[in-house]
């Protein structure tokens, strides 16, 4: 089969013939996938950065997002069956860890990821374990069904604290802080406040429920912030593009005693002032990663199934898996949302 390869140490992919991968395992199923869609961490690895260079052994199938049909499953499989509509966990846990038996496997000590760890789901199929593998409702497209994995971090985000009736500020409108402008607002959020420096973005972000979408390059957040909301700030915080100006903002913006979730991954070591901006203001910091297993996965069914949540807006380009590299090129350059590989 075809599949999308990191076939060197060094920037780029390839389209690579490869073998077909088995049920090598009792435990595993085989799926033919329908779509997958590319994230910020399969930009990491094609770029090749500090992170991808000190994480990832080449070569290896890239891709840990995906929807798509069971076709063959392993001989302990119980919960799952040929012909299953299904997504994928990307985070593979041991079961054994403290932190797994506390039903903590979303900070698993020995995660293992799919695209990353072990060949991934940019290819017409893939093998993983029944225990990461998630039935999706049939009304749900698999355009949308595959985008669960990102979905699923905005949505622990913005829902690790209460949200209803809250001002809410939304840093950095990549593709899972317009998921979480659109989540915040279907769970009742009373007015949000969407910024990034791209307006290709921003307008996204409208799209998807901001009621207001601020360049950070041509507007005073701060001072905007605190008009609009007579002084306080903000109830809560989402963090999500990892830039440590933005982080800092995320401290100032937010009201005593308000809340601030972090799910962006800043690339150097953060200044904060934690008397002031932190402590003294009773702030609640949330840092999250990955989604929590498998409740997570269970509110955005829910969520997707009942039509209340619509997302469509985000998904801005739909290709053929040959043209990922026009993908990768989007995604660097800020001018899309979510970009979907149409695999069959």
């Amino acid at each position: 089969m075809k599949a999308i390869v990191k076939t060197l140490p060094a920037f780029g992919a390839e389209v690579c013939d490869v073998p077909e991968p088995q049920i090598t395992a009792s435990n595993q199923v085989k799926i033919r996938t329908q779509a997958t869609s590319i994230c910020g961490t399969d930009y990491h690895i094609y770029s090749w950065d500090r992170w991808a260079a000190g994480r990832v052994k080449t070569p290896r199938i890239m891709g840990h997002e995906f929807a798509g049909e069971i076709v063959e499953v392993g001989s302990d499989v119980a919960s799952l069956k040929v012909g299953d509509y299904v997504s994928g966990e990307s985070h593979w846990t041991c079961g054994r860890c403290p932190q797994c038996l506390r039903n903590e496997r979303h900070v698993c000590a020995n995660t293992r990821i799919l695209g990353v760890d072990v060949d991934g789901c940019f290819a017409p199929y893939v093998v993983v374990p029944e225990a990461s593998t998630w039935k999706n409702d049939r009304s749900v497209p698999p355009h949308l069904a595959c985008i669960q994995d990102p979905l699923g971090n905005a949505v622990h985000t913005a829902l690790s604290g209460e949200i209803i009736g809250r001002t809410v500020a939304v840093l950095g409108c990549g593709p899972i802080g317009i998921f979480a402008v659109a989540i915040a607002k279907t769970a009742g959020a009373s007015a949000i406040f969407a910024t990034d420096t791209k307006d290709f973005r921003l307008n996204l972000a409208t799209q998807l429920g901001a009621d207001a979408a601020l360049n950070v390059l041509n507007t005073d957040i701060e001072a905007y912030i605190k008009e609009r909301t007579e002084g306080i700030g903000v109830d809560v915080v989402l963090e999500m593009s990892g830039a440590p100006s933005a982080i800092q903002q995320a401290m100032r913006i937010c009201r005593y005693g308000g809340r601030v979730s972090l799910l962006g991954i800043p690339s150097q070591p953060v200044q904060l002032d934690m008397a002031e901006d932190m402590i003294f203001k009773g702030l609640t910091i949330h840092c999250i990663v990955g989604r929590r297993l498998y409740e997570t996965w269970d509110t955005m069914r829910s969520l997707l199934a009942s039509g209340r949540l619509d997302i469509e807006p985000a998904i801005t380009h739909r290709l053929p898996f040959e043209e990922f590299a026009y993908g990768m090129e989007l995604m660097r350059d800020g001018l899309c949302g979510k970009v979907v590989f149409d695999m069959e």
